[in-house]
């Protein structure tokens, strides 16, 4: 939930400092002040000395044309995990969920139109299952998302889905918003999502909703499994009881 504020109380710079940082990933590793200008609307100018400063603050580094993050990045993500209660508090859960099941439990959020791993516990395969924290994905495509918009209502999530960019992983991956609508439909039904190789061949997860005491959705906590190891319904006959059970234990400390 947003703080309503008076506008005469934003220091808009700021903003426009994170966004600076944000506007970095995997394909703008590096990028020259004119980049990030044309990334964030903004003039060059004023893309320099944002990332001077960022350099100055030990954030970023510079060969004097380009610009790049620096690790200390990482300590602004550290904050929130190390003064948020939810990623804590689940952990013993995952980790339970996970010695029970065998396979990877992870705990996420949505944020915007991705979901963000904020918690996970390793299952005993040697498998490349489940993702850093702090690792962001379109919520389309993972069980985690499709359980947390399943509890949203319809109005917020028709707004949703006609803002959404359903980019395709697989051939597997919904990308005609009215199907993954009835999907999530479906989902909020059965009170459980499954999604069955729509990021990566071979895997499927299953999730469902994280509530706290007064039932508002706070996330979902899901595992992640090859396709291999057990058909969509019996993995949902194994796991669906155990994932329900770890939710309604980690809610009443929420």
């Amino acid at each position: 939930m947003s703080v309503p504020a008076d506008p005469a109380d934003i220091i808009a710079g700021l903003g426009r400092g994170l966004a600076v940082i944000e506007c970095f990933d995997d394909d703008h590793a590096r990028m020259t002040p004119t980049e990030v200008a044309r990334r964030i609307g903004i003039s060059r100018s004023a893309a320099r000395r944002y990332l001077v400063s960022l350099c100055h603050f030990g954030y970023a580094k510079s060969d004097g044309r380009t610009f790049w993050l620096e690790p200390r990045v990482l300590r602004l993500g550290q904050s929130y995990l190390l003064s948020a209660r939810l990623p804590r508090l689940a952990q013993p859960f995952l980790q339970r969920l996970s010695a029970a099941s065998g396979e990877t439990a992870s705990l996420a959020v949505l944020d915007g139109h991705d979901v963000v791993y904020l918690a996970r516990q390793g299952g005993t395969r040697l498998a490349n299952a489940g993702f850093q924290l702090g690792a962001r994905l379109p919520a389309h495509v993972v069980s985690v998302g499709r359980a947390i918009l399943s509890t949203w209502p319809d109005a917020d999530l028709d707004a949703w889905i006609r803002e959404h960019a359903f980019t395709s992983f697989t051939q597997f991956t919904t990308l005609d918003p009215p199907r993954f609508r009835d999907d999530i439909a479906e989902a909020r039904q059965a009170s459980y999502a499954l999604a069955d190789q729509q990021l990566e061949l071979g895997w499927r997860g299953l999730a469902v909703a994280q509530r706290n005491r007064y039932g508002e959705c706070v996330g979902a906590i899901g595992v992640t499994m090859p396709v291999e190891t057990l058909s969509a319904e019996k993995m949902v006959v194994r796991f669906l009881p155990l994932l329900r059970a770890a939710e309604t234990d980690l809610r009443g400390l929420l």
